[in-house]
Formats: structure tokens, C-alpha cells, sequence
């Protein structure tokens, strides 16, 4: 492309390293100028690793550059909010890891530092970039198995590691605020609204003290989800244990790898109706692999070149994070939440 977004990425953490990095390297509409990290060293390294004309050893550095455009944030949760907000009022349009805040009030501020700054803002799902979901959103328009029902999803993977932020309370740790996001996000994503209340229950590790096990109910009014997502159950392979499931009045739809691609693999959507008997699907729809942090990276840098591409804003982090705070207040005491 004869125009390029010229992206800053603050820290080096595993995520921007292994997959957002990478991914800017192959994305035509993208191109990454700059890195920060509070290591010097670490940041010449990295940047030197992946061509990056400009490091920094402090992140307001990198945002008082002005030729960086957008910034990549990968940093622990509890600094998510801190550094989008200070990302926006440097006049830079913001990419941030999941989840995009531990509160919803902070979503709130964050919505409206969005609007004074009048940048553009998202949280980085990669998973909504894959064609798999736009797939699943048309037969559900297209009413291919009725009116939805039910959705259920699943997300485990083996997260051990006592360094890993993830089993820092303080630091946003835990499977509903890492995993609970993406089923979360995905089944609002379905339903096209968030829930009105919820019920939760989460088991909790004795030593980390951050919820490994929680299970949620969730109530949207005609239909139901149900999730369930671990940190410490499952596989301890390269990628997490995922599954999807929509029950429809018709028919049903099943997803064998919706969320979180770490590596480009091939999936599918089965999909039964009148015709399926058991599990045995009528249709399926295969996808090749699609690197989905690239597909991220290219649309979001065209959002910002002007392009009329698919976009999601940030008050979908708010239903997200209001769903949470309901599913651990009832976790606590037992009983029913609302959705505020």
C-alpha cells in the first residue's frame, strides 16, 4: 500500500512478541517504527529482532513521538487502563490486550477519553477477525437454525507458572478475567446484547488465590449461555482447550477452535437441522489457517487509514466487565446478579 500506519508497541511481552509483532510484519496496511520497555536493553534487543527504527526505555517516550500513529499495548492488566488512557491523550489510536480494564468504571472513563481524544480504540480479539465468526454471525442472521436458544463455551488451559501474571490477583490474574473475556465477549457476540443477570460459582487456588474454576449461568432473556473456564484443568499443550456451542429452535451450530488461535490451524463450523441425527452434522463449513493477529493488525491499521472495515467498540469491553463484576459478586454470595 503506498500509505502505512506506523505502530509503537509498549513492553515486550510474550503476546507481542510470539504473535502481535510478528503479525505487523505481514500485515500490508502496517508497519512497526518503535518499541518501549522499561529495560533498556531488552527494548534495543526486540527492536533490533523485528526492524523496528526506534527503541525506547520509557513508554511516555514512545508516545511523545509523533510519528508513531498507533500503539500496541500488551502490558499486565492492572496497567491496561493507566497506558490507554495516556496512549489516547498523546493523540495515538490504540490497540489493548484483553481485558481492556478490571473494572467497569474504568471502561467508562476510558469511553470517555476515547470521545475528548476522538482516536480510534479497541480491545485486541483477535478471534473476531478470523472469517470462521463471520461465517457463524451469517447463518444465525440468516436464521439457518432458528431463533438462538442456548450457547455454551468452554476455555481451559494449564497455567502453573507462580511468575504468571495470570495468578496474580493484583495484576487482573485469574481464568474469568483471562478466559471468562473471551467466552464472554463471544457469547454477547452471538446474542447481540449483553445478559441481564448471572449466576457463578468459582473454585479458587489456595496459594495463588485467584479463581481457577468458574462456571456462570448467564440470563439474556429468551435464551440462555452457559460457560465454564479453567486455568488449571485441561491440556498443557501449546493451545488452550476451546469449544463453542449454539443451540438454535432449528438446529445447532458447533465451533472446534473459535477463540484463541496461538498458532494458523485449519477449524470448521458444523452445523445440524432437520436433517442431522445425534451430533452427526448436515453441513460443514472449513477454514483454512488464518493468521488471526495479522487479520487484526491489517483491519484495524485500514479503520485507521480511513477504510470502511469492521470495527468494535470499547463498550463492548463494558458489557464484558459488568458481567464479570456480576459473575464474582455472585460467586461471593450465592445467588442471582444483574447485569448493571
Amino acid at each position: 500500500m503506498a500509505q502505512q500506519v506506523k505502530w509503537g508497541v509498549l513492553g515486550a511481552a510474550s503476546i507481542a512478541i510470539q504473535r502481535t509483532i510478528p503479525a505487523m510484519r505481514e500485515a500490508p496496511s502496517a508497519t512497526l517504527l518503535a518499541l518501549a520497555s522499561r529495560d533498556a536493553s531488552k527494548a534495543r534487543a526486540t527492536a533490533e529482532k523485528f526492524a523496528a527504527a526506534r527503541a525506547y526505555a520509557r513508554y511516555d517516550e514512545l508516545l511523545a513521538d509523533p510519528d508513531v500513529d498507533a500503539v500496541y499495548i500488551p502490558l499486565p492488566n492492572q496497567l491496561h487502563y493507566e497506558w490507554s488512557v495516556r496512549a489516547l491523550e498523546a493523540g495515538k489510536h490504540v490497540l489493548c490486550e484483553k481485558p481492556l480494564c478490571l473494572t467497569s468504571r474504568d471502561v467508562e472513563r476510558l469511553c470517555a477519553a476515547r470521545d475528548r481524544a476522538g482516536k480510534h480504540i479497541e480491545e485486541a480479539f483477535g478471534y473476531r477477525n478470523h472469517a470462521q465468526w463471520k461465517r457463524v454471525l451469517e447463518l444465525i442472521a440468516a436464521d439457518a437454525i432458528g431463533p438462538v436458544r442456548a450457547v455454551h463455551a468452554v476455555l481451559a488451559k494449564q497455567f502453573l507458572d507462580p511468575a504468571d501474571v495470570r495468578n496474580n490477583p493484583a495484576a487482573g490474574g485469574g481464568a474469568l478475567y483471562d478466559l471468562g473475556s473471551y467466552a464472554i465477549n463471544a457469547l454477547n457476540l452471538v446474542y447481540g446484547r449483553p445478559p441481564l443477570r448471572v449466576s457463578a460459582v468459582a473454585e479458587h487456588d489456595p496459594v495463588f488465590g485467584i479463581d481457577r474454576l468458574t462456571s456462570a449461568l448467564l440470563d439474556y432473556g429468551d435464551g440462555h449461555a452457559s460457560l465454564t473456564v479453567a486455568s488449571q484443568a485441561g491440556p498443557s499443550a501449546w493451545a488452550t482447550h476451546q469449544q463453542l456451542t449454539v443451540l438454535g429452535a432449528r438446529g445447532w451450530l458447533r465451533m472446534n477452535f473459535p477463540f484463541a488461535q496461538a498458532r494458523p490451524v485449519p477449524c470448521c463450523i458444523e452445523v445440524g437441522d432437520e436433517q442431522s441425527v445425534g451430533s452427526v452434522p448436515t453441513t460443514v463449513h472449513e477454514f483454512p489457517p488464518a493468521n488471526q493477529y495479522a487479520l487484526q493488525i491489517e483491519r484495524f491499521s485500514r479503520r485507521v487509514l480511513g477504510a470502511s472495515v469492521p470495527a468494535w467498540p470499547i463498550e463492548d469491553a463494558l458489557a464484558t466487565l459488568r458481567t464479570i463484576e456480576a459473575s464474582f459478586a455472585s460467586a461471593r454470595e450465592g445467588a442471582w446478579k444483574e447485569v448493571s
